[in-house]
Parts: structure tokens; C-alpha cells; sequence
């Protein structure tokens, strides 16, 4: 077991240490002793972006199985266990990883641990026809509820089919087909977990009151005996070309309180300083009642009643920056597009103020802090850098990158990509009947 530190300069103060087990398990771990609470955190590479053709959804099933028991905690015993200790847990699924998660008391730790690795390494044992169906009905049940039941449920799943085109990873959501999820059998959720569920194909983080001595004592008894596996594919190529060379439009007549248009548009990778740029960007247009299409659109012009611009960040294929206008009253949807336009070509021209860049910075300085001010989201932070860029002290310092960035790259960054024939163009048109709103999001979650 080997190990590395680093306590970096505009880190605050935070300090992560790295460790890796013979079986290539990826262990960081991050002492906070303000409060009696330690946060568990597994990310697993593999999210919807490793699935195939007629097999979509099948990595935010796998999540809602490993739920479902495992060689010593049967049934729904992992939640009981941990409920029962005075913890919380659930697992999401992305485009880019799935991830499993426990804030427990500190004294708990090593139970958290354990359940982590009794169902990464046994959860075959339990895995049986009644747990694949019952998952199946919950999952479809969730797709019902969030997508096709709720109004703009859908709107994430249209966009994102229309940025990435059909055959690229990135073209399905993970929430995946009705379809695809009926299709989907028991002896594929074995395969899948064979493949991707194994020690060196994960990054175990633990932050809070530990001892790190003790937590990588019970991270060896635990895990260090379930073996690895070399038989990953590579996951497809997700590049594509700058700017989509055309915009791609689609109307959609459904029961909707309100006319919208909202649209994606292609960004740079994450990890790179043209994504914080374009961040920054976003921030500046739509992030908040401060931005520029706020006021426009809402407080000068009144045709909308919300307005919204925010920067979905992605590392194995172009991010996306996702506008959503709702109207207001009776406004048509050209008249707010003629808006947005304006605003984006005089942005580009222009760039931010010095007062725009400030607050901009200030506001992604602040969320930044909130991730890792909480021992879960800063053990998910190490977690999302170990996995999408191989060095976990990435998360410490991340925010010294953005309040690097000039002007001048966020005016460059909007210029190049922020215009009409780079995105992907979702319009809705009521057809009547009225319903609350609803967000949809990349992320499938396993609550129960």
C-alpha cells in the first residue's frame, strides 16, 4: 500500500492523502475534526457513456441493484443498517461515473466500509431474477414520474440527443429507454458488474473525524482481498468537432403551464481553463437575478418569468451550456430568441465588466466552498477528480484556477462557441391543461 500528500498552496488549509491497494483500489483520505461525522464516498468508472445500442439505462439499474443485497446484507439491509446508525446514504448515476455515499457518525465508520465492500465484492451471491425485476419496476416508475409524467420532463433527454449525435456516447441520458430497460436481462447485470463493479476500476474516499491510520486498517481488512479485473473496454470516443456547424431545432406541443425555449450549447471539456472560462461566461449571463438575461428578460422586458444559463461540465466529451427561458403570459418564443441573441452578440463583442468578472468569480468562489465545506461533498470532489483526471489534490485548488481566468478568455470563449449555430434548440408550445414545473437533471438517483 503505498501513499502520497500534499497539503497545496490555495487549498484553505485542506490536506488529502493517497493510497492504493495491490488490487488497484484508489484510496484518499482527508481529516476534518470539527464535527463527530466521517463521509464515505465510492465513485465507480462507468456511468450511461460505457453503455451500447438497445442496453441504455442499464448502469442506473445496476445502481438501484446494488441496493438490493449482498452476500451478508440481504434485502434492503444496507439502507437499515446505516439508517440505523444515524447515517444517510444513496448513489446517483451520470454520464461519467456512478457513485455510492454514506455520512455517518464516526464511530460508524468501519460499518460504512464494510457494507461498501460486501457488495463489491459479493453482491453476485444475491443478485437473482426477483431483485432485477423489482429494480426494473422502480427504475421504470422513476422515468414515469421525473420524465414522462411531469411537465418539460423530457426537455434534458430532447437536448441532449440533439447535441450529440445518434451512435456518439453521449447521445442517451442515463435514465435510458423503456425499452432498453425491458430488454435488459439478468445475465447482462451480471456481465456489467464483472466488468465494472471491481477494485481498480474505483476511488474510495473517506473525509471527516478519522484516523487515518485506523480508516486504511479496516480499507485493507475490507477490501484488500477482492480481486481486480482487466477486462474494461475503453469507453467510446466522445470528441466532436468545436461548434455543431448548423443549430438543430425542435418544437414540442405538450401540457405545459407555459411557453419555453431552452437550448445546448457545445463547450469545452472539462478540466480545462476554456471551461472555466465559458463557466465564468455563463455566470455572468445567467446565474442568478444579477445576469444579464435576468434583467433583460425579467425585470426590463417582462417576457419571461425566469431565465437561466448554467454550464453542465463533462470531461469525455464537450460540456454544455444550458438556457432555460420560461414566458410570460402570452409572449411568443421568437420575440425572447431575438433577446438572447442580442445579449449574446453584445457579450462577445464586449466581454464582462471588471464588476460582472468580480461577482462572477465571487459566486463560483462560494459554491466552490460549499462543495467542500461538507465532509460528503468534499469526499465527492476527491472522488470526481481522482476518477475524470487521475489526481484527486485537483479538488483543493480547482477554485485558484477560475479566479485565474481573464476577461479577455471568457469574452473569447463566448465569441467562439456562444452563437446560434452551435447549439441544439427545444421549444415548447402549450397545448393546454396546466401543471407545475419541474427540472429534470443528468444525475439518476437511488432513493428508496
Amino acid at each position: 500500500m503505498g501513499h502520497t500528500a500534499a497539503a497545496e498552496a490555495g487549498s484553505g488549509g485542506l490536506t488529502a492523502t493517497e493510497h492504493r491497494l495491490a488490487n488497484g483500489l484508489r484510496v484518499v483520505l482527508s481529516e476534518d475534526h470539527l464535527t463527530p461525522v466521517a463521509a464515505v464516498c465510492l465513485w465507480y468508472d462507468v456511468g450511461s457513456r460505457h453503455e451500447i445500442k438497445g442496453r441504455t439505462g442499464l448502469a442506473h439499474l445496476f445502481e438501484h441493484l446494488m441496493f438490493q443485497g449482498s452476500k451478508q446484507v440481504h434485502g434492503n439491509g444496507h439502507f437499515e443498517l446505516v439508517q440505523g446508525a444515524g447515517g444517510s446514504l444513496n448513489g446517483t448515476t451520470s454520464f461519467e461515473r456512478t457513485n455510492y455515499f454514506e455520512t455517518m457518525p464516526a464511530h460508524q465508520l468501519e460499518l460504512a466500509l464494510w457494507l461498501e465492500a460486501d457488495r463489491m465484492g459479493s453482491l453476485l451471491a444475491a443478485l437473482d431474477d426477483e431483485s432485477m425485476e423489482n429494480q426494473r419496476d422502480v427504475v421504470k416508475n422513476e422515468r414515469r414520474q421525473r420524465y414522462d409524467n411531469v411537465p418539460y420532463g423530457t426537455a434534458f433527454e430532447r437536448l441532449t440527443a440533439l447535441a450529440y449525435p445518434d451512435g456518439h456516447p453521449y447521445h442517451h441520458t442515463p435514465i435510458g429507454s423503456m425499452a432498453d430497460l425491458d430488454a435488459a436481462t439478468l445475465e447482462d447485470a451480471r456481465n456489467f458488474f464483472r466488468t465494472y463493479y471491481a477494485p481498480n476500476n474505483a476511488v474510495l474516499s473517506v473525509v471527516g473525524d478519522i484516523d487515518p491510520e485506523q480508516t486504511l486498517a479496516w480499507v485493507e481488512k475490507y477490501f484488500g482481498s477482492i480481486p481486480g479485473h482487466d477486462g474494461k473496454p475503453e469507453p467510446r470516443d466522445g470528441s466532436l468537432p468545436e461548434v455543431i456547424g448548423g443549430q438543430l431545432r425542435e418544437v414540442v406541443e405538450e401540457e405545459v403551464p407555459a411557453r419555453a425555449l431552452m437550448a445546448a450549447y457545445r463547450l469545452p471539456h472539462d478540466g480545462t481553463r476554456a471551461c472555466d472560462a465559458a463557466d465564468l461566461a455563463l455566470t455572468v449571463l445567467g446565474g442568478g437575478e444579477s445576469s444579464r438575461l435576468h434583467n433583460r428578460l425579467v425585470r426590463r422586458d417582462r417576457t419571461a418569468v425566469a431565465a437561466g444559463f448554467g454550464l453542465l461540465r463533462l470531461a469525455g466529451a464537450p460540456s454544455l451550456g444550458w438556457l432555460d427561458v420560461k414566458t410570460s403570459g402570452g409572449v411568443e418564443v421568437p420575440q425572447i430568441e431575438t433577446a438572447v441573441d442580442e445579449e449574446l452578440a453584445r457579450f462577445a463583442a464586449e466581454g464582462p465588466t471588471a464588476e460582472e468578472m468580480e461577482r462572477a468569480q465571487a459566486q463560483l468562489e462560494r459554491e466552490w466552498l460549499d462543495r467542500l465545506g461538507t465532509v460528503a461533498g468534499r469526499a465527492d470532489e476527491l472522488c470526481r477528480y481522482a476518477v475524470l483526471f487521475g489526481d484527486p489534490q485537483l479538488a483543493l485548488t480547482a477554485v485558484d484556477r477560475v479566479l485565474d481566468i481573464t476577461a479577455d478568455e471568457v469574452r473569447e470563449v463566448a465569441a467562439a462557441q456562444l452563437r446560434p449555430d452551435n447549439r441544439a434548440v427545444l421549444v415548447y408550445e402549450p397545448v393546454g391543461g396546466t401543471a407545475e414545473e419541474t427540472d429534470s437533471d443528468e444525475e439518476e438517483g437511488a432513493d428508496q
